[in-house]
């Protein structure tokens, strides 16, 4: 199990589209690591972490999976949650 801890710099619009399994929606985030040089982290949440409302500046913590995938001989990286805890009481 993998987590990342931040707060939320920016929420991204709301993504659908229609897949060979039906209707999708994701929506990216992208969390602020704190640290020395602080980091940007783009996360895409699926399913039912879409039910929550995030705020810009909210402290969170992230369960993760990381996947790769391979487009036209380039790699693309993916951190995609499965498990979202507020660390605040702002958030959603």
């Amino acid at each position: 199990m993998a987590t990342l801890s931040g707060k939320i710099f920016k929420v991204l619009p709301l993504e659908s589209g229609e897949g060979k399994n039906g209707t999708w929606k994701k929506q990216n985030v992208i969390m602020e690591i704190d640290g020395k040089y602080p980091k940007k982290v783009v996360v895409t949440l699926w399913g039912d972490l879409l039910n929550g409302n995030f705020d810009e500046g909210a402290e969170l913590s992230v369960e993760y999976d990381l996947e790769s995938r391979e487009f036209n001989s380039k790699w693309f990286t993916d951190v995609k949650a499965w498990k979202i805890n507020s660390n605040t009481s702002t958030g959603f």
